[in-house]
């Protein structure tokens, strides 16, 4: 089985039983201080770019391969955002799915900005006063995490050692 296959080989198993999934994506800000957001082609809606970590698969490389996929563009993590969990996100008519997300602020260091058709309708940077309607819970608390200058979040909790 190549890793890339893993969510497949999952469903194979199990199929559309709701399982536990991890995830990892990216708050990408212009000098304006706008956010990168994709307007998805499963539901129509915005998010952050980012997706579902692969078997082996470290969750940084997750959130790098993931824009990169959804982008064009290459990027490197410069802060962490924190944990969320989206307890009903769905794909589709019926694969659904608890989604442990990652997230992080991320500088872009190459490419530029392109659609890929297979996962984005759109890219488009938007000001904080000016966001579309989110697809999920979780992007929504990441982006207001963003913009109230919240990291290492644990669920929207701050944690401390």
């Amino acid at each position: 089985m190549e890793n890339r296959d893993y969510i497949t080989f999952i469903r194979s198993k199990v199929g559309n039983a709701k399982i536990i999934l991890n995830a990892a994506c990216a708050v990408i800000v212009n000098d304006k201080k706008e956010i990168l957001l994709q307007k998805r082609c499963d539901n129509h809606k915005w998010g952050l770019p980012g997706g579902l970590m692969e078997l082996d698969e470290s969750i940084v490389k997750t959130m790098i391969r993931e824009v990169k996929e959804e982008t064009n563009l290459d990027v490197e993590p410069c802060d962490f955002i924190g944990v969320f969990i989206n307890p009903n996100m769905r794909w589709r008519v019926a694969d659904e799915a608890q989604v442990i997300c990652f997230s992080f602020v991320a500088k872009i260091i190459s490419g530029d900005l392109r659609v890929n058709d297979l996962e984005s309708l759109e890219l488009r940077y938007f000001g904080k006063d000016e966001l579309p309607e989110i697809h999920s819970i979780d992007n929504v608390q990441m982006i207001q995490a963003y913009y109230s200058g919240k990291r290492n979040l644990i669920e929207g909790r701050e944690y401390h050692d």
